[in-house]
């Protein structure tokens, strides 16, 4: 079997003196979505964020397309092809749509083009001239995950993508996670709602206290309800 895309092994971070991961394990696979499940605080956050390269003290392995990136910088890795959409989305309230779409730079070829981003999210393009401080959550979080496809990442990392939104929108992020896996995009997706990460994953990782406790088909998800309820209260 070939490599994985992304292959993470005995992974151990720290905030200063807090250990806050304790030897995480995970693969993904080219064109895969991979969940991350698990309550707050358990490590998931953490991980995208040293996989990022954004903890500064780190051990382990991080191996992306066959290259260690356990001491890279976060720019290094970035240019790699690994990119991180926080929760928090990081849209400028004082530009709107298309200037913070074209804010990060294309580090990679390979990336949507603006007119094809456009095609996949219309509602950014009826927005185009809006200020950031315009856009509902949604949209926000539509513009977050735009901004990302155009930098030619391979590897999407998305942070509770729909957190805080209405059920309509978290169907329109499910439909654009499945669709930008059919344009060849590979997904790692932090995920507390483990219904939503069904209907958009082929795996999932569950977490607890900085460590995978549990690794699950998505074909699998529906016989473990009893294995679910001990790490998410499901």
């Amino acid at each position: 079997m070939a490599e994985p895309l992304l292959k993470v092994a005995g992974l151990q971070a720290w905030y200063g003196e807090s250990h806050v991961l304790h030897g995480v394990d995970l693969e993904v696979r080219e064109g895969e979505v991979v969940t991350l499940l698990g309550r707050n605080g358990a490590g998931k956050t953490s991980t995208l964020r040293a996989i990022m390269g954004l903890i500064g003290r780190r051990q382990g392995s991080i191996r992306f397309e066959g290259q260690e990136l356990i001491s890279a910088r976060s720019d290094t890795i970035a240019r790699s092809g690994i990119a991180l959409c926080p929760e928090e989305r990081g849209i400028f309230a004082s530009l709107d749509v298309t200037e913070n779409l074209m804010l990060p730079p294309v580090v990679r070829p390979g990336g949507m083009t603006v007119p094809e981003i456009y095609t996949l999210f219309p509602n950014l393009k009826e927005r185009a001239r809006s200020p950031g401080t315009k856009l509902s959550g949604g949209e926000q979080q539509m513009l977050a995950i735009a901004r990302i496809l155009r930098t030619g990442a391979k590897l999407l990392m998305l942070d509770e993508p729909t957190e805080g939104l209405a059920p309509v929108i978290v169907q329109q992020i499910g439909h654009t996670i499945r669709e930008i896996k059919q344009r060849g995009f590979t997904v790692l997706l932090v995920e507390q709602n483990f219904r939503f990460a069904q209907t958009v994953a082929d795996r999932h990782y569950v977490v607890d206290h900085g460590q995978v406790v549990d690794h699950l088909r998505n074909d699998e998800m529906a016989g473990s309800a009893e294995r679910l309820h001990q790490y998410l209260g499901v």
